[in-house]
């Protein structure tokens, strides 16, 4: 059998589709050591050699636009429509490029996450595509109205070409998609010591009076980091560089580490709603307190989720930048069902990659 190798394409938006396509990546080389990996994205390269700690090619592309943020809840529609009709426009040069590299280099199959033109890429290619997600672009746009219309249709269309939807927990129904398996919450699981993480940073606080913040690749503006002096014998973990120096946060600013080597050490995970941190605050079962976010489809669907199979604390924008935080002093909600959600996505696709390249 001739080496296998494998185009992956990621989102261009945010952190969290980079990282759970990494921790799925990590797993297809597990399974198969001599596999290829071609991670084409606009992600850093650090970010990706954080969760796929082997060698891969870093191919620089941007396939999609997601949406234009200032910061992880502040989102630009007019740039994200300009961005998006100019990809329109590069788009059969872009699928010819990216085709051209995959029957270059022989490669036998694409996986994406989920940007729409990497199922026009993998079969002008003339290799199969297959997705992963928990939702669609054409769900996010359509949403929006207007022209986005449109451009929901272009990116159904797309999406209706893909040979195989791994369907993620906390999903919108993804109708365009033709063939669909559910699979459990993908993620990257803790690196470090716990021992050593409490050593090294100094973090002397019992789990349940630490917090993890962490707000996506974006970050959050004004986060009013002033209500933490109301909390002198906490522990407060950031991965802000712009944070505040204060007694009671520790900065990582180390790219060797992320959110979900400390989760272990924590009571609560504050974000707002991204799958990626959700999936891995709930493969640990640690509880997560989240801000709620108007205007993106899929928010309402991963707070829904995740409230009936975990432990959550839920705000508004008001109570977290305009409040004092004494929510940090009442108890989390317990997880609405009893049902407890399959956390197996990881091994599943990976495994279905590596049984491809064995057929």
């Amino acid at each position: 059998m001739p080496q296998p190798f494998l185009y992956v394409a990621i989102t261009n938006h945010g952190f969290g589709h980079a990282t759970r396509m990494a921790s799925v990546v990590a797993d297809v080389k597990r399974l198969c050591p001599d596999v290829l990996i071609a991670l084409v994205t606009t992600s850093p390269r650090w970010l990706l050699e954080s969760y796929l700690r082997t060698d891969f090619i870093h191919r620089h592309a941007v396939l999609d636009i997601g949406v234009i943020q200032s910061d992880s809840l502040a989102m630009d529609r007019a740039a994200t429509l300009d961005k998006l009709k100019q990809l329109q426009a590069q788009e059969r040069q872009l699928v010819a490029g990216e085709a051209n590299f995959i029957r270059q280099n022989r490669m036998s199959l694409v996986l994406a996450d989920i940007p729409p033109i990497a199922t026009a890429i993998a079969h002008a290619a003339g290799v199969p595509c297959w997705m992963i997600s928990n939702f669609g672009w054409d769900f996010i746009y359509r949403a929006w109205g207007g022209e986005f219309i449109e451009i929901a249709d272009w990116i159904a269309a797309r999406f209706g070409q893909c040979d195989q939807l791994f369907r993620l927990p906390f999903h919108e129904p993804m109708s365009a998609f033709p063939t669909i398996t559910d699979v459990g919450l993908t993620g990257g699981s803790p690196h470090f010591s716990l021992t050593d993480l409490r050593t090294q940073f100094n973090l002397t606080a019992p789990p349940e009076r630490t917090v993890l913040m962490t707000f996506g690749g974006l970050g959050l503006d004004q986060i009013p980091y002033h209500n933490l002096a109301k909390f002198p014998d906490w522990q407060f973990i950031t991965f802000d560089r712009n944070a505040p120096d204060l007694a009671n946060l520790c900065k990582i600013q180390d790219h060797a580490y992320r959110p979900v080597d400390f989760m272990p050490l924590c009571g609560r995970v504050m974000s707002k709603p991204g799958f990626s941190t959700f999936a891995e605050a709930c493969r640990l079962d640690v509880p997560i307190v989240s801000v709620t976010r108007d205007g993106f489809a899929e928010a309402p669907i991963l707070l829904n989720g995740m409230q009936d199979h975990n432990p959550h604390q839920i705000l508004t924008p008001d109570e977290f930048f305009h409040g004092d935080w004494q929510f940090l002093h009442e108890p989390v909600q317990p997880p609405r069902t009893d049902k407890p959600v399959a956390k197996d996505g990881n091994e599943a696709i990976a495994r279905a990659v590596v049984d491809y390249f064995h057929s």
